[in-house]
């Protein structure tokens, strides 16, 4: 789901409207309707990384916040979420 909410091609932040490049990966489901194998990813800024999880936070929807490397090869297939909402564990 890299790209949705209007972000910025190749690597740019998932926020509506934002054009900078991702420093920041959001792996996170909703897990009313997905199994625990389906993730979705966003990108974000330093800017944005905290409203984009406080977002998904907000809905009690797993997530897990990571450093984005666009250089590095991209993992299409993240490991499953727990069911607890998580505030990144990296000062994100």
């Amino acid at each position: 789901m890299i790209g949705s909410l209007g972000a910025a091609p190749e690597g740019g932040c998932s926020r509506a409207g934002c054009r900078e490049a991702a420093t920041w990966r959001i792996d996170w489901r909703n897990p009313k309707i997905h199994h625990a194998d389906r993730v979705k990813t966003w990108l974000a800024c330093d800017e944005h990384v905290d409203y984009l999880r406080e977002f998904l936070a907000a809905r009690s929807f797993p997530v897990r916040v990571s450093a984005f490397d666009a250089s590095a090869p991209f993992d299409a297939a993240p490991a499953p979420l727990g069911e607890v909402p998580s505030s990144g564990g990296d000062g994100a």
